[in-house]
């Protein structure tokens, strides 16, 4: 997946003129805190310089993988166009690009952001190609101000950086300001996916239906070591190619989300949760279904399913008509 032209053009401009030594250099040092987990009171991303490792490094992955949960949520709620958005922990507005991207309609957002230096580059990004945006000063770790309720709510590669005992306030502060939709990501890793199950749990038990990625609003029938992921293979410029130190042109990024509305969802059979195995005349699926998991063969046998069966992807959804 690559950005869109006007942010690509944004970030590009953004970055002219670094040093390749310090923007990698300034790219470790933030990949090191965010590998690590760190909450010592400091913003992993507080000045210039890490604002630019993170548009070189990180928005491209981050963009990718918003910008498949709501396609997923697109697929199963065609009825949804947000008119508003409120992105909590907004870093340099990339859910408010990829809203905007996936919903043309939308009027207007507000981004909460801790970060002085995320929200003056954010602004600047931004310029006129996207709808109105309040920046406002936030700390996410303390109580939510008062918000107005907003279509759409956004909650992205934030839980992972608040102690635990603030997560479960957060989530419900944000269900309280969504008038029909709530979608939180996380990394695709097992701690990802138990903060989001997490979270399943609570809107769940807040009246909330499940959307995406799940076909149902039961317990998960994953059980551990096994977790819940999905993955976006996003293209990496040669800048964020140097800044990494990585030669290859892409790289997957993974993650893990639950999209919760108000609304119930069309149904669905259900959603491919890892990739598919076999080719040609034998494909294996494993699906989450209404009834659970369910591990699937399509052969010659099946005859034209075996077609629709070879198109499949990884984080694809099966209509109502099941393989």
């Amino acid at each position: 997946m690559d950005l869109p032209a006007a942010l690509r053009v944004a970030v590009d401009r953004a970055l002219e003129g670094i040093a390749l030594a310090e923007l990698s250099a300034a790219a470790a040092r933030l990949s090191q805190r965010y590998r690590a987990e760190l909450r010592d009171g400091r913003f992993h991303v507080g000045d210039d310089r890490a604002v630019q490792a993170y548009l070189a490094t990180r928005l491209p992955a981050t963009y990718a993988a918003i910008s498949s949960c709501l396609e997923a949520v697109a697929g199963r709620r065609p009825d949804f166009a947000p008119a508003s958005l409120l992105d909590a922990g907004a870093g340099p507005g990339t859910a408010l690009w990829a809203t905007a991207e996936a919903w043309p309609e939308l009027a207007a957002a507000t981004l909460l952001e801790g970060s002085a230096a995320f929200r003056d580059w954010g602004a600047r990004l931004a310029g006129d190609a996207l709808p109105p945006a309040d920046w406002r000063a936030a700390d996410l770790a303390k109580p939510l101000p008062e918000l107005p309720a907003h279509d759409l709510v956004i909650l992205s590669y934030v839980l992972d950086e608040l102690a635990p005992d603030r997560r479960g306030a957060l989530v419900d502060g944000l269900w309280a300001a969504t008038a029909d939709l709530l979608l939180i990501v996380e990394p695709g890793t097992p701690g990802g996916y138990r903060r989001i199950l997490d979270a399943r749990s609570r809107l769940i038990a807040g009246g909330g239906h499940v959307v995406a990625p799940c076909p149902h609003d039961r317990a998960c029938p994953l059980a551990e070591p096994d977790w819940c992921h999905f993955a976006r293979r996003v293209a990496r410029s040669r800048l964020h190619r140097q800044a990494k130190g990585g030669e290859v042109p892409w790289e997957d990024e993974k993650f893990a989300y639950v999209a919760v509305s108000r609304r119930p969802a069309m149904p669905f059979a259900g959603r491919v949760i890892t990739p598919p195995r076999g080719a040609g005349s034998r494909i294996d699926l494993r699906l989450c279904a209404p009834e659970g998991l369910v591990e699937r063969t399509v052969t010659k046998r099946d005859g034209s399913l075996l077609k629709t069966a070879r198109r499949l992807r990884w984080g694809d959804a099966l209509e109502t008509e099941p393989l």
